[in-house]
């Protein structure tokens, strides 16, 4: 996996959380939760799929740096070994 995987590792997290938001629609900057209609229990569930796809792990204690689209995105792509 490569930072260039990245984007299409969260649109795919997305689409199996939350399968009828259109991903044009999102906000980049705005919060995930927010955008996506996303209650907490949805976002831990998009953090464990990416956490499936990428073999990234994010502690709670980094969650206030992955609440948007390119906050998240950023995060992982500093994260990819």
């Amino acid at each position: 996996m490569t930072s260039l995987d990245i984007p299409t590792h969260i649109a795919n997290a997305i689409k199996r959380i939350a399968p009828e938001i259109d991903l044009l629609d999102i906000d980049q900057d705005e919060d995930l939760r927010e955008e996506c209609d996303l209650d907490s229990m949805d976002f831990l569930n998009l953090l464990a799929d990416l956490k499936q796809q990428t073999s990234i792990s994010i502690p709670e204690s980094d969650y206030p740096k992955v609440r948007s689209y390119n906050q998240l995105l950023a995060y992982l792509r500093n994260h990819v070994e």
